[in-house]
């Protein structure tokens, strides 16, 4: 089965939502929700939440051009539409019998061939196939997004005995490949997978929170211990939306055996209720557990007492220090303090809960790892966290606690191991199984399982990932560039030409590279060592160069944040296969700076190169001095291409997992009669240039789009891409561009001004406009 074209059958959030995530996938797409009564537009539903999306942040389309591909239309005038395409999912209100009555009509409309799927995140197939013939049961599945679904990878699948198998192959497949999701299987049990179990994890920390008196600066903050996002307990609740609570408690109320252990945390506690009574329902409503209020012209964000339902100016709260080995978890977990008690009880009732229902809600123990890090965006789940702490430990603590283990942990023995080079998982007779990978997918975590490093050292690593190719990989403190992450780069170079015919540049992380390490750069400006400044960027541009001018192809793989040296990097390279999710941009003027490592050089080539900018070198100029005189971050891939970070050619992944695979074909396609770029030459105004760009500037100024210092820095930008002092009739090197840069960043490093706003940033994490 082919999936050409898809229908979306309401238009709420997460109906709206889906129906533009596959337009991102480039498939067209028909949105039908309701006729409202008493009006004249009888698509305005449908057509409504289209011009939301359009405004929303985060951004469900990846570029507004993929709207066009939603086709806005009604149930009462537009269900033949349904004949024409491949896969109608189903997205209205949790009622069953509202969406049986659905079901019936696109039985009729529909082709014997169309795969029609529910949206639904609490309601079993069981109940909403009741009554409805064997043709419509023959295909008919769960196919559960997450919330937001262009950002949430997690698909949950329920399929029914009757379910045809090659429909849910397919559904897997175009999700994998189109969508960029990692389909899980689960039973058909309340909640499924994630729901039922994060759901019971929300729980037990707002009721352990209230028990202990902890605020919810602290409960969030000890979630982070385990790998959970900074979101935490509170954070996460009120994103879900708290008015949505008492929804889903009512339905696994219903739904569950009298003697699950949900039931235990099955309450809504008082100051709650209050909470959604008086309109502050999270970040739809007045604000949540967090809100944000306008103080002295100022935002300011504020928290709710758990115990008084006051709110205060929120407290920013840090353990002393963050536990890391077992030894120090397990410290942190038998800890007398409130907040250790409250991790151990979250923690403890969480992973008991999930080893208890597995299989009742899995086959295995990695669809529930898989649901939990792709639909929560935890680091591990649940298996992996045990783990971590140690099975035969957890154990021991349940049993001293007077709790009962459950079965599964019985053997006591870890639930993950390696042997030769290969991952495995423990069922629950306790035998191992290889955790499988999709044909097509590569992973940098399992090529780590099977040998060494090539290259290391504490910032970056080479590894051999096969074909004779090579993957050189960041892995510092958010990946950002320091002097050991350059000598690795160096050292690859040099490396490949011997033992390799061609490099990508990779990492498994959440975010690519957030550019250079600027607390080296804020020691060197406390101790006014330029020449430490002078080396750093050299250093910089002389690797880089050494990647460009490498007899190698050399292939980016980006995926998440891209920025300042970590996009200067890729502007280095042969080609790119980007993730789609590619947040990149030259974002140095933020700190006071301008790019030293080639981002200038390279992206003002891109704009003179571009097949489409008009004549003349100005043009090409300006277009440059606004991007990165701005500070413009692409908010995908898509557009990425836009802004000329990548190029036409450059190739785009939807599914992360597939990434590392895609760049290392794209490598191997390069390799045959590879040879190095040539050397670039630019003709550039200079002077005349500067001038006009310099009016830009004032005109800015005076109408009070930048600040004093801003102006500062936009002259330094100006010069670099001018050209300097140089004349339109002798065209400059990259050397020169280079010792441009250079002499424009050693300027800025100097001034107070980029001294302040390094400083704001370390001390804030926000930027100082001064």
């Amino acid at each position: 089965m082919s999936i050409q074209k898809v229908a979306v059958i309401g238009a709420g959030v997460m109906g709206a939502g889906i129906a533009a995530h596959i337009a991102n996938a480039g498939i067209p797409v028909c949105l039908l929700d309701i006729v409202p009564e008493n009006v004249e537009n009888r698509n305005s539903v449908a057509e409504s939440a289209v011009a939301k999306m359009l405004k929303a942040e985060p951004a469900p389309f990846m570029h507004k051009n993929n709207a066009r591909l939603v086709t806005p239309g009604n149930i009462e005038d537009h269900l033949e539409w349904l004949k024409e395409v491949d896969w109608v999912i189903e997205a209205v209100i949790e009622n069953p019998a509202v969406k049986r009555e659905l079901y019936r009509k696109l039985e009729n409309i529909c082709r014997p061939d169309t795969l029609i799927s529910s949206n639904t995140s609490t309601l079993p197939l069981k109940l909403l196939a009741r009554d409805m013939p064997d043709s419509f049961k023959q295909r008919f599945m769960i196919t559960h997004f997450f919330n937001p679904p262009r950002y949430m990878r997690l698909l949950e699948l329920v399929s029914g005995a009757e379910t045809r198998p090659e429909l849910v192959a397919a559904v897997s497949r175009f999700a994998d490949t189109h969508l960029g999701k990692e389909s899980v299987s689960c039973k058909d049990t309340p909640g499924f997978i994630g729901n039922r179990i994060g759901i019971y994890w929300l729980q037990c920390g707002l009721l352990e929170a209230i028990k202990l008196g902890l605020t919810v600066e602290q409960a969030d903050a000890a979630m982070t211990v385990f790998g959970i996002p900074k979101t935490g307990v509170f954070g996460l609740l009120d994103l879900v939306g708290l008015d949505l609570i008492p929804h889903i408690l009512g339905s696994m109320e219903r739904a569950l055996a009298k003697e699950d252990a949900f039931h235990q945390v099955n309450t809504l506690p008082e100051p709650v209720q209050t909470m959604i009574a008086d309109g502050y329902t999270g970040r739809k409503g007045k604000g949540g557990f967090y809100r944000l209020q306008e103080t002295g012209g100022k935002r300011v964000k504020e928290s709710i007492s758990l115990q008084t339902g006051a709110y205060r100016v929120s407290e920013k709260f840090a353990l002393p220090s963050l536990p890391k080995t077992q030894d120090e978890i397990r410290a942190f977990l038998l800890g007398e303090d409130a907040i250790s008690r409250f991790s151990w009880q979250v923690l403890s009732n969480t992973l008991a809960y999930s080893a208890s229902l597995t299989p009742e809600i899995a086959d295995d123990i990695t669809a529930v790892d898989t649901a939990m890090r792709l639909g929560y965006n935890w680091k591990y789940g649940p298996f992996e966290l045990l783990d971590r702490i140690g099975v035969d430990w957890f154990v021991d603590r349940l049993l001293a606690d007077n709790r009962e283990a459950p079965s599964l942990l019985a053997n006591r023995h870890d639930l993950y191991k390696v042997d030769s080079g290969k991952c495995l998982y423990a069922d629950l007779s306790g035998n191992y199984h290889p955790v499988h990978r999709p044909d097509g997918m590569l992973l940098l975590a399992d090529i780590k399982l099977q040998a060494p490093a090539v290259l290391e050292n504490p910032s970056a690593s080479l590894w051999d990932i096969g074909d004779g190719v090579a993957c050189l990989e960041f892995h510092s403190k958010m990946n950002t560039l320091d002097m050991d992450s350059l000598a690795v780069v160096r050292q690859s170079v040099e490396k490949v030409k011997t033992d390799f015919s061609a490099l990508v540049i990779h990492n498994d992380a959440d975010n690519f590279s957030a550019g250079a390490n600027l607390t080296l750069l804020v020691q060197a400006i406390q101790a006014q060592d330029w020449l430490a400044v002078e080396q750093l960027i050299k250093q910089g541009q002389q690797s880089y160069q050494a990647l460009k001018y490498a007899p190698f192809p050399v292939v980016g793989a980006p995926s998440g944040l891209a920025l300042g040296g970590g996009c200067e990097i890729l502007l280095h390279c042969d080609a790119i296969q980007a993730h789609a999710e590619l947040y990149i941009g030259l974002v140095e003027v933020g700190v006071g700076l301008v790019p030293g490592w080639g981002g200038c050089k390279e992206y003002l080539r891109r704009r003179l190169e571009f097949a489409r900018r008009p004549g003349g070198p100005m043009p090409a100029i300006a277009q440059a001095f606004e991007t990165i005189g701005m500070a413009k971050v692409s908010k995908s891939a898509t557009e990425a291409k836009e802004l000329l970070f990548l190029s036409t050619t450059d190739g785009i992944t939807m599914n992360k997992d597939r990434l590392l695979a895609d760049a290392k074909a794209k490598a191997l396609l390069l390799v045959s009669g590879y040879t190095p770029p040539e050397p670039v030459s630019f003709s550039l105004p200079g002077a005349s240039a500067r001038a006009a760009m310099d009016i830009a500037i004032n005109n800015l100024k005076l109408a009070g789009k930048i600040t004093d210092y801003d102006v500062e820095i936009s002259r330094q930008l100006a010069d670099v891409l001018s050209g300097g002092q140089c004349d339109i009739t002798e065209p400059l090197t990259e050397d020169d561009l280079l010792n441009l840069e250079l002499t424009a960043f050693l300027h800025l490093v100097q001034q107070p001004g980029t001294l302040a706003r390094l400083e704001h940033l370390f001390k804030t994490g926000k930027p100082l406009r001064n």
